[in-house]
């Protein structure tokens, strides 16, 4: 379980549930996916936190399930401006989730340059954010990644253009043990599937596949409670 080296390609890095509760995102994972998922820590750059669980297959490999959560004892730092990560202040998101419960909403894609994959998708006409200094403690010392955030948060392209992550010199993954679930597949659906298909491709990212349709990411995974598809939801703005 080594963690990818720094010079790897770009890859699915993560999936990312969002739940209304750190409490409620373990319940439903347990009824969903059959499995307790892992330990996880707190952002106190963004006043959340999460809890993992390893789905790396040899086509997704390093590959994890992020189920977050905004922390009700915590406080967004303040020093950075804008918005929570991946639309968690979107007021429709947050009203989707609060009424039909935790849901896949978006991916991580890591890089291994992100300044220079975030000037590829400005050449698109596509502002992915600014990239930002992230950390968060382990029993193992502290993790350190950049990551891609708008001042505004949003996802873009409905959650199926990934957020752009470029990891220090640890990895989350590679202290995680094998959790018995697996990622299958990552399937993306949207009305600009041509822009959304040559950003993608412009990032080297060719591990999902991308249709026409109306948006949302669909994630099959296998499972102790056997093949589980999970999919995304559009929320009312």
């Amino acid at each position: 379980m080594n963690a990818p080296s720094p010079a790897a390609g770009p890859a699915l890095d993560h999936l990312v549930v969002m739940a209304a509760s750190l409490a409620e995102g373990v319940a439903w994972c347990e009824a969903t996916l059959g499995v307790t998922p892992g330990p996880g820590g707190e952002h106190p750059l963004m006043g959340t936190h999460n809890r993992l669980l390893r789905i790396a297959t040899p086509d997704f490999p390093n590959a994890y399930f992020e189920i977050i959560a905004i922390n009700p004892v915590a406080k967004k730092d303040q020093r950075t401006m804008g918005k929570r990560w991946f639309d968690m202040e979107n007021p429709g998101l947050s009203a989707q989730v609060a009424r039909e419960g935790p849901q896949l909403i978006h991916w991580v894609a890591r890089v291994p340059d992100v300044q220079a994959a975030v000037a590829d998708l400005a050449a698109l006409g596509i502002d992915r954010g600014d990239v930002l200094q992230a950390s968060r403690a382990t029993p193992g010392g502290q993790l350190q990644w950049q990551i891609t955030v708008r001042p505004d948060g949003q996802r873009l392209f409905d959650g199926c253009l990934p957020t752009l992550i470029q990891w220090g010199d640890v990895h989350p993954a590679a202290s995680m043990p094998d959790s018995g679930v697996t990622l299958r597949s990552l399937d993306l659906r949207h009305p600009d599937a041509t822009a959304l298909r040559g950003a993608c491709d412009r990032l080297g990212l060719v591990q999902a596949t991308v249709k026409p349709g109306p948006a949302r990411l669909s994630a099959r995974l296998q499972t102790p409670k056997g093949l589980i598809e999970l999919h995304s939801g559009n929320p009312l703005s």
